[in-house]
């Protein structure tokens, strides 16, 4: 099908959410062609019944064609949905959870329907974690006791790293609960407009609504910081799925799904909506942009433009993590003992205290195979799983062992050098956020909670391209008038330094043809293309002039020294940054607004510097007016400047170890003063 219009659900199994918007709420968004209409909020699922009811009977009485996504599966694991109705068909299983449902604003009996299902198949699974305060009849709290007679996840879910499995009721990570509170309402809506709404992968798409299972945080990194995620959510996916091709949307339709169901995108990743073209466009009457400003637009006008790609996690370092990470381990497994030492159970009083000693002992990996009865000690090692009847460990150097007793003098504290099982992170738990560049101590973390392959955002690829008739390559010979290209190997460095992929896209002269045919090739190599001169208003400046051309040019006169003309835009739908020809502007405007911008766009999200107040070694008298960058470095405990605030004097930047910024308005600095230093490490240099 090729529909009219897309919406996106994201869906909730919770209670009423208020009047007021909310994250953990109900978020729908309609798209057109690329175009999302405002998100809208639902505060609970009965409105949204409603919304969707009177949506699909609109459409339908236009002719429109729709497509709807919702964030949850439409089917079990293998063998669930003939277990308890008798028959393969996920959609006979719809109809069994809306026939048993019973759902309000403020109240619903998903976790008494879940320990009912629960007790047939002997009590202790397959759903698990009862949110409600009191017990329900076969429904665990924890995964402690639990056994599943089925499959944990479905097919696709092995596929989509990061997808959470449908068993779980509560907690982080519940889908659980949205499954069994969504599915009766789109029984109750298919029912309704029998016939001419189909479910995908289930029905032929033959029909003018389609119901299709997408999920967003399998795609998309962290929302900009005043944006409410699921609402950001809904808008970014229904504008992409509504952005694809006919062909390309049958091929993401056009897969072989078993009886569970598939979700959206699994096998052909969507990728990002493109930016817009108006996201650089200045408010109407700015002429020079504070600097504040000029981040401040930057930072909401800007969304990350690459896809996710799944790697092992050995080489996820330094990747930007495309969505949050459960836990599906607790760490630690199980509790175990923090020394060596003997273990016990219940602490023990004031005074001597003497204990039998059984024979053998728990190592880590290497587990003692029994109970140890309560007033009896174990020899236990550091990282050894307790044994039933331990919670309890002495320290060997406080002991005195014997052949087959101890002694030792108390107190101790009952769980004394003893780790509980998931002190750290409970299984279920969301152990690192989506859009965090992974760390070495990241890697650590993930692999304990039992990750593998870990779903990253694929590296911003970022061109490097140097443009000017007196550009000679360094080692080369220069003639009169020329000089060599000292911004294009800077540039290559610090985007690799920040984790991206830099494109040499090698140096043009100030021919326009020639730059056209430049940019034109980059845009198949790069996500965001960095160029360095031509890009004021001169005769020569060829980058703002082509920009302009494209309609897609933004002039940012930008109140900052050194810098101060930013050429912004998009080339085919690229982002193009054009940073000053001197090396020092292009270098401070590279750091104070490139690199924050290239974060949103990689899906790491803003980045913000980290400056401190330290004493002056130096005094410096400013207009107001423009934001100054000055050249500095820290010696005995003060910041010293370079001697020359010339922009051309490179050695001043090789001199440097960060800048001093001093603030837009009149500034008199005298020796002493505090100012604010921002090392080079603060911009990730």
């Amino acid at each position: 099908m090729t529909p009219d219009s897309v919406i996106m659900v994201d869906w909730s199994g919770g209670n009423d959410a208020g009047p007021k918007p909310k994250k953990d709420a109900i978020w729908i968004c309609e798209a057109v062609r690329g175009t999302p209409r405002e998100p809208v909020y639902m505060r609970n699922r009965s409105r949204a019944e409603h919304w969707l009811g009177d949506r699909i009977a609109g459409a339908l009485a236009l002719g429109e064609t729709l497509l709807i996504g919702f964030d949850f599966p439409f089917g079990y694991p293998a063998g669930f949905a003939r277990a308890l109705t008798g028959s393969d068909d996920q959609l006979t299983l719809w109809r069994w959870f809306a026939d048993r449902i019973v759902d309000g604003p403020k109240a619903n009996n998903r976790f008494d329907i879940a320990g009912e299902i629960n007790r047939r198949f002997g009590g202790t699974g397959p759903f698990w974690a009862n949110g409600l305060k009191r017990d329900i009849d076969g429904l665990p709290r924890t995964k402690a006791s639990y056994t599943n007679p089925f499959p944990e996840r479905r097919a696709v879910e092995h596929l989509a790293k990061g997808s959470f499995a449908c068993w779980q009721m509560a907690g982080a990570g519940a889908v659980g609960g949205q499954v069994m509170m969504g599915l009766p309402v789109l029984d109750r809506l298919r029912r309704r407009f029998a016939g001419q709404v189909a479910v995908w992968p289930f029905e032929p798409l033959d029909a003018p609504v389609a119901f299709v299972e997408i999920w967003p945080s399998l795609t998309l990194g962290q929302p900009p910081v005043d944006r409410i995620k699921d609402a950001w959510q809904v808008e970014q996916v229904a504008s992409a799925v509504s952005s694809l091709s006919a062909a390309d949307l049958r091929a993401q339709l056009d897969v072989s799904a078993p009886e569970e169901g598939w979700i959206l995108g699994v096998r052909a990743t969507l990728s990002p909506p493109p930016l817009r073209n108006d996201c650089f466009a200045l408010p109407a009457g700015i002429d020079w942009v504070p600097v504040d400003d000029a981040l401040a637009l930057l930072r909401s006008n800007l969304s990350c433009v690459v896809a996710d790609a799944t790697v092992p996690l050995a080489q996820a370092s330094g990747r930007v993590l495309a969505q949050d990470v459960v836990a599906t381990r607790s760490n630690p497994p199980q509790a175990n003992s923090a020394v060596d030492g003997y273990g016990f159970a219940g602490g023990a009083p004031e005074g001597v205290m003497r204990l039998p000693l059984l024979m053998g002992r728990a190592a880590a990996g290497v587990p003692y195979d029994g109970d140890v009865p309560e007033g009896a000690a174990l020899r236990i090692l550091t990282g050894a799983a307790l044994p039933r009847g331990v919670d309890t460990v002495v320290l060997e150097e406080d002991v005195t062992p014997g052949a087959d007793a101890i002694a030792f003098r108390g107190p101790l504290r009952r769980g004394a050098n003893a780790r509980k099982a998931g002190e750290d992170v409970v299984v279920g738990d969301v152990a690192l956020r989506a859009g965090r560049v992974l760390t070495p101590a990241d890697l650590a973390l993930m692999s304990a909670v039992g990750q593998g392959d870990v779903a990253c955002l694929a590296p911003l690829r970022v061109g490097i391209l140097s443009t000017g008739d007196e550009l000679v390559e360094a080692g080369a010979t220069a003639g009169p008038g020329q000089i060599f290209d000292a911004n294009r190997p800077m540039l290559c460095a610090l985007a690799q330094g920040w984790g991206y992929c830099a494109a040499d896209l090698g140096r043009v002269a100030d021919d326009r043809d020639a730059l056209r045919a430049a940019l034109d090739r980059a845009v198949d190599r790069a996500d965001v293309i960095l160029t360095s001169g031509g890009a004021s208003a001169g005769d020569e400046d060829h980058v703002s002039a082509l920009l302009a051309e494209a309609g897609a040019l933004q002039m940012w006169r930008i109140a900052i020294k050194p810098g101060r003309p930013l050429a912004l835009g998009l080339w085919r739908g690229v982002p193009v940054f054009g940073l000053p020809g001197n090396p020092v502007a292009a270098l401070v405007c590279a750091l104070v607004f490139a690199r924050p911008a290239m974060s949103v766009l990689a899906g790491a999200g803003w980045s913000e510097p980290l400056g401190f107040m330290v004493p002056a070694a130096f005094e410096k008298r400013k207009k107001p007016g423009r934001r100054e960058f000055l050249r500095a470095r820290i010696r005995d405990g003060a910041a010293q400047v370079f001697g020359s605030e010339g922009s051309g004097r490179i050695s001043g930047l090789s001199w440097a170890e960060g800048l001093v910024e001093l603030s837009d308005g009149a500034v008199h600095v005298r020796v002493g003063d505090p100012v604010r230093y921002v090392p080079f490490g603060s911009f990730g240099m």
